[in-house]
């Protein structure tokens, strides 16, 4: 960074290794999608020299997955990592998919990495939802930059986008982001507009031109510097007030020529501190050229002014059983603690896991521990185990690199570590530690599936284990209510790519059926019933009769059973089996198949034989009671409520109320929180949120979220409940 002009290319085709963290740089790149991250990725390969031997950019990728579901959908689904070498430092590029679908892929980028690229488009600007990542990272104090692409588009307007992005990413302080280069305009087109042919770096005056393909630097014209002098003066002035060095202020101010090396330390400074926030200019390479404009100045920023993995807050880690323990900032020689931040499946070697080292070294076929990370309520289970890994390596398109072993600060994929998930540890067998998780998002759009035959249903269940094994943003649930089996998503294409993977990755075939809620039934009224079972065909007989009353209790209070039997008209063996006779029933339901709730459960009389009567009649009598006393009642339908928070932006505050009473809602109040947003809570049938998650992202552009928690069953409003018995008839 500085304007130097120089380039220093990293061998192509050799894997990159590191041999000590400061040589390491961890950069993710964020926008979203559409801004151009993917061709910024390869532009930036190309320029460090990461080219096959026809003169191509390889395929980027951390396992081989850039498949035909990426190609299908036309855009990145995936985290994916393009290691390059620039100036003898490793930079490891974490391309982050950029559909709110995959944020669990771009959250796993962000811990994984030390800084942060915003890429945005010169054309479209900046949505709601990269300004919600660049607070997310504000919070944590991660260092960030800007690069604006598409800058050929005809509507492209450099100055505009700083201005914009100064609006949406400087909300504290405007003049901490600012450009360190205004891009140069080559003849006009007969349509009107100016290719960007180049760019002039406001710190050291000079043009460097990638007309070429080749960026070539130059002294700038007299004519030339008064067009920068204002962007110029703005620049020193917002590096100046961010310096450690009080004195250069006053000394600025007092008109003293500030050498432009201690402003170049002082921006890198106030980047790596994560105050500073520079907005570069970048575009792809035209056929046949080698670098493409802006990409030098990227590597130089990347490889100054972002920090080494030695300045990375130090990860909280606990021992297995959950007490405290202290490491030494990023130590090659400390224990080990790696973290798995993105599992998939090659086609040829098997399970891939791409791991980011915090601490120790790594080394092919070593003994490490995996632990668990604690995600049971979503379909992983806990575990503690010790594997020994495969071959270490390092993509390099869809290709694998071996490498010996891997320090703390670099990534690095593992290969056939069977146990290890997504967000797991692997530390030393005889010192097992844990990583506390990153956030995830929760998965709130549900997808029902079936088997679609026979051989399908017997690869399901490892197939489903492996897709949540991979993505932890899935959650797998077993429905024991509806019988049916429910993969939690974040969204339409979430799924449509977890149907594909399944398909097209472990062979299974699936079939999409409606969703269902679980219902209760409960009693309206208090009603009596009668169960009487007698029967006689020759040896033994079954005799049981019993009187029973139910009536309806408070929400959550379950199933009550009270004996009231008095005078032993019903031997006091057989009072178990009328309970469990009348529970059974009560799950299986006494209207509409529904299990049935809230009720208190009396039995008063009955009559039994000598001789005739048995555990198994007073099991189906008590049943036949309780199907009785449903007959002469109202039968209440009841459908859970979930207790609904949305965060979202205060324009639309309106919008979201008046939708969620279009769903039955009722609005319980509102808080308003830092940065123009409103938190609505809200209780909302479960039945009208099925698809929540999508319509409220179409309804706020992306950029409102929320969370849902099971409230109670309350009962349905007899419409509803009407459609509900006519939608299950047609349905059996």
């Amino acid at each position: 960074m500085g304007d130097k002009g120089q380039t220093h290319p990293g061998a192509a085709g050799r894997a990159l290794a590191a041999d000590h963290p400061q040589s390491v740089r961890n950069v993710v790149l964020v926008g979203h999608s559409g801004s151009g991250k993917t061709t910024l990725v390869e532009a930036l390969a190309l320029t460090a020299g990461a080219v096959n031997r026809a003169g191509r950019v390889e395929d980027g990728g951390t396992v081989s997955d850039y498949d035909e579901i990426e190609h299908r959908q036309q855009r990145s689904v995936q985290l994916s990592l393009v290691p390059v070498e620039w100036d003898g430092i490793k930079v490891n590029v974490l391309d982050t998919p950029g559909y709110a679908d995959f944020v669990g892929e771009l959250r796993a980028g962000l811990r994984a990495a030390d800084a942060a690229l915003f890429v945005v488009s010169a054309s479209d600007g900046v949505d709601g939802s990269t300004r919600m990542v660049w607070e997310e990272c504000a919070a944590v104090g991660m260092p960030r930059a800007i690069v604006v692409t598409h800058l050929e588009a005809a509507r492209a307007d450099f100055e505009e986008m700083t201005r914009i992005c100064a609006e949406a990413f400087g909300a504290d302080d405007p003049d901490a982001v600012l450009p360190l280069y205004l891009p140069l305009h080559g003849p006009q087109a007969p349509d009107g507009h100016a290719p960007v042919t180049g760019l002039i770096g406001l710190l050291s005056q000079k043009l460097f031109d990638y007309s070429t393909g080749e960026r070539k630097e130059s002294e700038p014209g007299e004519d030339e510097l008064p067009l920068i002098e204002e962007a110029r003066n703005r620049l020193i002035e917002g590096i100046i007030s961010e310096s450690e060095d009080e004195t250069l202020m006053d000394r600025y101010l007092g008109g003293e020529q500030i050498d432009v090396g201690t402003l170049i330390e002082d921006l890198e400074r106030a980047v790596a501190r994560g105050v500073f926030f520079p907005v570069l200019a970048a575009a792809p390479a035209s056929d046949g050229a080698r670098q493409g404009l802006g990409t030098v100045e990227v590597l130089e920023l990347i490889t100054r002014g972002f920090p080494t993995p030695l300045e990375h807050e130090t990860v909280r880690v606990t021992t297995i059983d959950g007490k405290p323990r202290e490491l030494r900032p990023c130590d090659p020689d400390a224990p080990l603690v790696a973290e798995v931040v993105k599992t998939s499946s090659d086609p040829y070697v098997g399970r891939l896991s791409l791991i980011r080292l915090f601490s120790g070294t790594l080394r092919a076929d070593q003994t490490v521990h995996v632990s668990g990370h604690g995600l049971s309520d979503r379909g992983h289970e806990d575990h503690d185990v010790d594997e020994r890994i495969g071959a270490l390596s390092t993509p390099f398109g869809k290709q694998q690199r071996p490498v010996s072993h891997v320090i703390a600060g670099d990534l690095a994929c593992v290969a056939k570590l069977s146990r290890a998930e997504t967000g797991d540890t692997l530390s030393a067998k005889e010192d097992p530690l844990l990583m506390e998780p990153w956030q995830m998002p929760d998965p709130l759009l549900p997808l029902a599936i079936q088997a679609h035959s026979k051989p399908d249903e017997d690869k399901l269940s490892q197939g489903l284990a492996r897709l949540v094994a991979e993505d932890p943003t899935m959650r797998l649930e077993q429905n024991q209510d509806t019988h049916q089996v429910v993969l939690w998503c974040l969204g339409e294409a979430h799924a449509d790519v977890a149907l594909e993977r399944l398909r097209s990755r472990y062979g299974v075939q699936v079939d999409v059926v409606p969703h269902k809620v679980s219902l209760r039934e409960t009693f309206a009224i208090k009603s009596g019933g009668r169960g009487r079972h007698v029967k006689q065909s020759g040896g033994h007989g079954q005799f049981a009769i019993c009187e029973i009353e139910v009536e309806p209790l408070p929400g959550g209070s379950g199933i009550e059973f009270v004996d009231k039997v008095v005078g032993g008209a019903v031997p006091r063996q057989f009072i178990p089996s009328v309970e469990k006779g009348v529970r059974s029933q009560a799950a299986k339901g006494v209207a509409a198949g529904h299990p049935l709730i809230d009720v208190r459960v009396t039995l008063l009389d009955g009559k039994a034989h000598s001789v005739d009567s048995s555990d198994a009649a007073f099991q189906t009598a008590g049943a036949l009671a309780l199907r009785e006393a449903a007959s002469d009642a109202r039968i209440h339908l009841l459908e859970p409520v979930a207790e609904v928070s949305v965060l979202v932006g205060d324009d639309f505050v309106g919008a979201v109320m008046s939708d969620l009473s279009g769903r039955r809602g009722r609005v319980l109040g509102t808080e308003q929180t830092p940065g123009g947003r409103t938190v609505i809570r809200a209780e909302v049938p479960e039945i009208e949120i099925g698809r929540y998650s999508v319509d409220l992202r179409s309804l706020s552009h992306g950029t409102a979220r929320f969370s849902r928690r099971y409230a109670r069953h309350e009962p349905m409003p007899p419409q509803v409940a009407e459609r509900v018995r006519e939608e299950a008839r047609k349905a059996s």
